[in-house]
């Protein structure tokens, strides 16, 4: 599906009927790993709508020349959420850099928002002044780097936890997704801190963010860190943060069984809040 704001054409796809449930993927990734990460979740529960969004230059949305910051990025997104959502209540997900923009639309729509989830958030966008621990890894498979690519085996060095579970991870959805992705347009951004952060300060809310929320961490993360993370929480009277053991910025794959049954916990809760 496709709808088309301010000469972009945003590709998107959608599973199930209800509340919805906006998805917002990691940098240079596409919907793919969100759908194959979440889906799973959704099986037997309904009245979820589930809408799986690629961002511009990634998977089947072109950038735009007009697009040269986050902020920007995240114009589209609300405008994408007016078009697409109107002025139905919804909740929104989050990863990496996704996780960001998510914050960004509660900044701007918290009053229309039943739940947040967020997964390893980029909180500081400068790379260099990011608090993060060393990387390590704490399990591989010696069997696995003689069967791979160069490329495949430089991915799945960095995960902390090296497995055949994560290598099909990597083989179904995230290295397609960075095969197509627009280099040329994400790459200038990444590279720019002013240009990959927004431009206000998102974590400065008006008010605190009522709704339930769910934030997960990668103690292992040597990409975004955990500790530039911890002051998320005193937004979110209604949060569970977790920071999980064995878990990297792959924490969605590292520690599946975990990452399921916090967020269908954290579905059960916004199905409850929003019964209120």
């Amino acid at each position: 599906m496709e709808c088309e704001i301010r000469s972009v054409k945003v590709y998107y796809e959608e599973q199930g009927a209800g509340r919805p449930l906006v998805m917002l993927h990691g940098w240079g990734l596409d919907h793919r790993h969100m759908r194959s990460e979440m889906e799973p979740i959704f099986e037997g529960r309904s009245g979820w709508r589930r809408i799986y969004v690629d961002l511009p230059g990634c998977g089947r949305t072109r950038a735009a020349a007009w697009i040269t910051r986050q902020d920007h990025i995240l114009e589209l997104m609300l405008a994408f959420v007016e078009e697409i959502i109107g002025g139905e209540r919804f909740a929104v997900a989050g990863v990496s850099a996704g996780a960001l923009l998510a914050r960004g639309v509660v900044y701007h729509l918290a009053p229309q928002m039943d739940g947040l989830l967020l997964v390893v958030p980029v909180v500081v966008a400068d790379d260099a002044q990011r608090e993060r621990p060393a990387a390590v890894t704490l399990a591989r498979d010696e069997a696995l780097p003689a069967e791979l690519e160069v490329d495949q085996r430089e991915m799945l060095r960095g995960a902390v936890v090296q497995s055949r579970h994560y290598l099909d991870a990597l083989r179904r959805s995230y290295i397609p997704a960075l095969k197509v992705c627009d280099v040329g347009f994400l790459e200038p951004i990444r590279q720019d801190a002013v240009r990959y952060g927004l431009s206000f300060g998102v974590d400065d809310l008006q008010q605190p963010f009522p709704a339930p929320t769910l934030i997960l961490l990668g103690r292992q993360d040597a990409a975004v860190g955990y500790r530039d993370q911890w002051r998320l929480v005193e937004n979110y009277p209604r949060g569970t943060m977790a920071i999980l053991d064995r878990a990297g910025h792959g924490l969605v794959v590292e520690q599946q069984t975990l990452f399921r049954a916090l967020v269908s916990e954290w579905l059960d809760r916004v199905d409850e809040y929003a019964a209120m």
